[in-house]
């Protein structure tokens, strides 16, 4: 019998979104003890529940092997809110904006989908909107299309055909278990000029991860692949050695991977690398950043 994942149910993300925000209206409300109790819920549902709150309130931890490091950061954020407010600070106001960049995060939001005119339409003319033609600047970006198995075939034959163009898929959000995705492997681990993989949003499990780590171990897989986002899945919370270090094989030159940075790595040591990567916007509330596969930072939508 085929693994099907977490195949029964809703995607992970359907809660944790709806945890966010019961926490932001807890806030509004006062119950700031229950909106602590609630966030320490959404931690342990995002695996961080072997995170001392010490180490959650001051990021004295080392993250490095993070598969998420924005929502990391972003609970990170809240917790230092919740139970260390500054009375000077808007803490209301910063609160509202990190659950704003949280539940966008953790949510659907195809830009490229949204800049075709294809949000409205229903998912099966989405899906044959995007296989339509060449991929536009190289991404074939199903995210947020709900897919079958059937729809797969299609993909695949897409991916086929198109292959030698293709630079990025957009997968999140689709719905994918572990079985459809083993489905979709042969294809998309012999796509010459893929370097991003975006796989979050859905069911999958560490078995899948398993099964991508033995995947990369061979280098004619995944010839050029430099990151593989499987955040906000069932149960993959932290990336296993093997599978970085695969990563980090083909693309030698390639400064950063999307994690947080350790204590005394980068630039700056001491408290600054212990900031790791949230910064200041000009209200003075945290800006969630970290660093993508191309080495820029990439900043949380606000």
């Amino acid at each position: 019998a085929g693994r099907a994942g977490a195949g029964a149910g809703l995607p992970p993300y359907h809660r944790r979104v709806g945890m966010v925000q019961e926490l932001l209206r807890m806030v509004r409300q006062g119950r700031r003890e229950e909106a602590g109790t609630l966030l320490q819920h959404l931690r342990q549902d995002l695996g961080m529940e072997s995170t001392s709150l010490d180490d959650v309130l001051y990021r004295y931890a080392s993250f490095r092997n993070l598969v998420d490091p924005i929502t990391h950061d972003l609970i990170i954020s809240l917790a230092r809110y919740i139970h260390c407010p500054k009375p000077e600070a808007d803490v209301l106001g910063a609160m509202e904006k990190l659950c704003r960049q949280l539940t966008y995060h953790l949510s659907p939001h195809s830009q490229c989908r949204r800049h075709r005119g294809l949000a409205k339409r229903k998912p099966q003319a989405c899906l044959k909107a995007v296989l339509a033609g060449n991929p536009p600047d190289n991404t074939v970006d199903l995210s947020g299309i709900p897919l079958t198995s059937r729809d797969l075939e299609r993909v695949t034959s897409y991916l086929q055909r198109c292959g030698e163009q293709v630079d990025s898929v957009e997968l999140g959000f689709t719905g994918l278990t572990d079985d459809m995705v083993l489905q979709l492997l042969p294809a998309l681990s012999t796509l010459p000029r893929l370097t991003t993989l975006a796989l979050n949003g859905n069911r999958l499990t560490r078995a899948l991860l398993r099964d991508l780590t033995d995947t990369l171990k061979d280098p004619s897989k995944f010839p050029n692949v430099t990151w593989i986002d499987l955040g906000n899945n069932v149960d993959i919370f932290s990336l296993p050695q093997p599978f970085l270090l695969s990563l980090r094989k083909r693309s030698p030159k390639q400064g950063h991977l999307p994690t947080i940075l350790e204590l005394g790595e980068g630039p700056g040591t001491g408290e600054e690398a212990r900031e790791g990567t949230v910064g200041q916007d000009a209200g003075g509330s945290p800006v969630s950043l970290a660093k993508d596969h191309k080495g820029k930072a990439a900043v949380s939508q606000t």
